[in-house]
């Protein structure tokens, strides 16, 4: 029988068709469904194709971010972020996770777009025309909606304002530079007074404020006459208890939207077809010279000219980066084109000199000096290594250290200027010093070298500068973060030491100057986190690295030698589950530390914050559990000199990009030898995390610090703090663990996030040696080898706890007893803005 070649063919084809389209299940949904994730190179596409989402790559950039874009613009094209404080690597992939929430997944970490929770997981999210993306159940009922969450964009059908009732503020916040999505300094939102009028906050000051306020008849810009057509349908709705503005587009076919940018100007922009670009129609403030470091650090903005507003680098400075500044993008600001000398002169170089500036806006972040004369504020900021300039007026001196910050070149006509002194050094100068001064300084010269011999001359010209170069310290800015402090070992010209000093380590010591660059100034948009001992900053090096900078506050009764001893403690710490002390600063008053900086911040970060962005899963948390347990043990047996961390908490864990632990925050660390218990008269730690002894008598050992490990342990374990409200009868976790041990239900103990996605013979193990490690007695407590092996080792046989300390609810100290010096160091290094 022969077989028609229709008939063959025509099965073929269907098959070949259908495979192609399992092949693109995506090619044209504007729908994610339970099951489906979109990784780097897929999207999902609005109805009428006008947005998509997907993720989005900065240029110049590795970073990764899922956004909401214009399909068919490719300028400026993002409008929504969610993940903007979180950016991953193309690995990653965003998807609905088995509780319902939209999630992205980045190796072992877990970023929660939403936090909900679901009785049914039965969900799907859709992007609409608008652009924004909701989530909604299988009833259609909108469940979250990415309009509730603003970015940088103020899209039609989005709102600006806040409602009390249900505590929601909708707000839009810049990013961080023009390829730098992240959050910025400034903030558009509704002033909630009696006026609603709109503000730009840069920081927490207001520098713009709508010119008008809302009525029947308001509207929140002067629009320019050739804009003045029937685009925009605005409405305001205003009772007691909420606020907000929202607005449509008459035309559908029109594209336009206002903006917040990295230079903190709110933009009203139309997009051009025929020109295929965005045509700026407003923007506020109307002054750019007003916004915050519009022309970045250490430039002169002049507003002589509004349409293309002016911005320069300063004398002796020039552009920090040439070719963003030549697009147009003045953030990064300027640079010096030559260092300062500053008190480090050599006989010969010339000193250096200041530069006058007529009729300018002085700079901001100064500091006011009582003087009589001119001469003594010049001299002032003379002798200063960090004085960036002066001002005098009417025996007023100010000076300014470090980067110079919004200063403008005022019009010839405008008479509020003032003048200012700017540092420079000699080879910026346009003119050296007088020819009699030079002549004076040679006559010095030659009068020292002849009454001392050549020799003499020489040796003490280079002890002078040995030791001024020791105080001022290296460049931090072209600092290798890569580079480790390194043990150096004795040299034949140098005397023999004792044998626990025969190799110390070389702690490098950074001027405060560079360590101010690296911060911007110490700025607000670069803070990571604070505590009792200060602030944390983030520093950006010129090599494309960065830190940490730890600035103690004058509060923290630390001095040279404390400190010095701290650092050299922590630099000879060498392990892998430690945090890296890179160096210090000490100048003047000013006590900074350097440490490596660790992108996922503190543990605590992801164990307790409200409405947690951030979800752990269990190997995760053995890997973090694994690796504390090996940084103590290796304090306790294994460094070169014993230490007891007498501080150990969530807070002061550091995580890296692959989720591993590092003990930071030795400030209260000391060093012990032998196996005895010691006292102190000074408690200092944390509530929670304390031992029994040490709370009440001062007495510590390494058993203090396992104590606080079986502590953390368990607030690992179940993401929750050892000092919260549990059960009835319980009211710290160690107690709560005890009642589920002793009632045979010691699983209910753990995180709800984990949703019975670990081993129970495991969990069950860290829960008995949690408990262990927390018993009354420390001579009960195993040491840090034993913890170890109770975790790695299955086949060990774990002996039964006994009542632990602190399980009694009601149980407290007695009013004969010491109360401790609790640790201020709640939070190390915090991440922000939960969604």
């Amino acid at each position: 029988m022969v077989l028609s070649k229709t008939r063959f063919l025509y099965p073929f084809i269907m098959l070949m068709f259908s495979s192609h389209i399992l092949k693109y299940p995506e090619a044209a949904t504007d729908t994610i469904s339970p099951g489906h994730h979109l990784n780097s190179s897929a999207t999902i596409v609005s109805a009428d194709e006008m947005f998509e989402l997907g993720f989005y790559q900065p240029t110049n950039s590795m970073n990764y971010y899922v956004a909401v874009m214009y399909k068919n613009i490719q300028e400026d094209r993002v409008v929504w972020i969610a993940n903007r404080d979180y950016p991953v690597t193309a690995s990653a992939f965003f998807y609905i996770g088995d509780d319902g929430n939209l999630a992205i997944r980045h190796g072992m970490i877990i970023y929660l777009v939403t936090d909900l929770k679901l009785t049914n997981p039965n969900v799907s999210a859709t992007l609409l025309d608008s652009g924004n993306l909701i989530l909604r159940d299988e009833n259609s009922s909108v469940l979250w909606q990415s309009f509730d969450f603003p970015s940088h964009t103020f899209l039609p059908g989005m709102k600006l304002g806040y409602d009390k009732r249900i505590g929601k503020i909708w707000s839009y916040i810049s990013w961080r530079s023009s390829n730098d999505p992240s959050p910025g300094n400034s903030t558009l939102q509704l002033d909630p007074g009696p006026e609603k009028r709109m503000v730009l906050l840069n920081g927490d000051g207001i520098y713009w404020r709508s010119p008008r306020p809302w009525g029947d008849e308001g509207k929140p810009f002067e629009f320019p006459r050739e804009t003045r057509m029937d685009m925009y349908n605005f409405s305001f709705v205003s009772e007691s208890n909420s606020a907000y503005l929202t607005y449509q587009l008459y035309r559908k076919d029109m594209i336009s939207r206002f903006t917040l940018d990295a230079t903190g100007r709110l933009r009203q922009v139309l997009w051009l077809d025929i020109e295929n670009e965005w045509s700026l129609l407003n923007n506020q403030p109307g002054q750019p010279c007003d916004v915050y470091t519009y022309c970045g650090a250490n430039s002169s903005c002049s507003n002589s000219n509004v349409s293309l507003p002016s911005c320069s680098c300063l004398p002796g400075f020039e552009p920090s980066s040439p070719m963003l500044w030549n697009n147009g993008d003045f953030k990064e600001g300027c640079s010096r084109k030559n260092d300062l000398q500053c008190d480090m002169e050599r006989p010969g170089t010339a000193e250096d000199g200041f530069h006058e500036l007529s009729n300018v806006k002085l700079p901001r972040i100064q500091r006011t000096l009582v003087v009589q004369s001119i001469g003594e504020c010049r001299s002032a900021c003379s002798s200063n290594c960090s004085c960036s300039g002066f001002s005098y007026t009417n025996r007023n001196c100010s000076v300014w250290s470090g980067n110079l910050i919004n200063l403008q070149q005022l019009p010839a006509d405008d008479i509020s200027g003032e003048k200012f002194y700017l540092k420079l050094a000699a080879a910026d100068l346009g003119t050296n010093k007088s020819t009699s001064n030079i002549r004076t300084r040679r006559a010095i010269i030659v009068s020292v070298t002849v009454s001392i011999t050549i020799f003499g001359s020489a040796l003490f010209i280079w002890q002078v500068k040995k030791k001024r170069d020791k105080r001022k310290g290296q460049d931090l800015l072209t600092f290798d973060v890569t580079m480790s402090p390194e043990r150096t070992e004795n040299k034949p010209s140098k005397r023999r030491r004792q044998v626990e000093h025969e190799k110390e380590v070389e702690m490098p010591l950074f001027s405060f100057s560079s360590v101010s660059t690296a911060t911007d100034n110490f700025s607000f948009s670069n803070k990571l986190g604070e505590g009792g001992f200060g602030h944390v900053y983030k520093g950006r090096l010129l090599k494309g690295g960065e830190v940490a900078v730890k600035r103690l506050s004058r509060k923290s009764g630390q001095g040279w030698d404390e400190l010095k001893n701290e650092t050299m403690l922590i630099a000879k710490l060498q392990h892998k589950n430690l945090v890296k002390l890179l160096g210090c600063c000490i100048e003047g008053d000013e006590k900074i530390l350097i440490y490596e900086y660790l992108s996922n911040k503190s543990l605590d970060s992801f164990l307790f914050v409200t409405n947690a962005i951030f979800r752990l899963p269990w190997q995760t948390r053995v890997r973090i559990i694994e690796g504390i347990a090996q940084g103590l043990l290796y304090l306790h047996k294994y460094s070169r000199v014993q230490i007891i961390h007498r501080d150990l908490k969530a807070s002061n864990i550091l995580l890296d990009e692959d989720m591993n632990p590092k003990i930071s925050d030795f400030g209260m660390a000391r060093i012990f030898r032998g196996n005895e218990q010691r006292a102190t008269d000074r408690v200092v730690g944390t509530y929670g995390y304390m031992a029994p002894e040490y709370a009440s008598e001062g007495v510590f050992s390494v058993k203090s610090d396992v104590f606080s490990f079986g502590v953390l342990l368990l607030e690992i374990l179940s993401g929750k703090r050892n000092t919260g409200f549990y059960l009835s009868n319980s009211l710290n976790l160690i107690g709560c663990a005890w009642d589920l041990w002793t009632s045979n239900r010691p699983l209910e103990l753990m995180n709800t996030d984990l949703q019975q996605k670990y081993c129970p013979n495991a969990a069950t193990r860290y829960i008995n040696t949690a408990l262990l490690c927390v018993e009354e007695r420390a001579a009960d407590r195993p040491n840090m080898s034993d913890v170890v092996m109770m975790l790695n080792n299955e086949l060990t046989i774990l002996p039964s706890p006994v009542r632990p300390a602190f399980s009694n609810a009601r149980r407290g100290l007695d009013s004969s007893q010491r109360i401790p010096e609790i640790s201020q160091n709640k939070l190390t290094i915090s991440v922000v803005v939960p969604r």
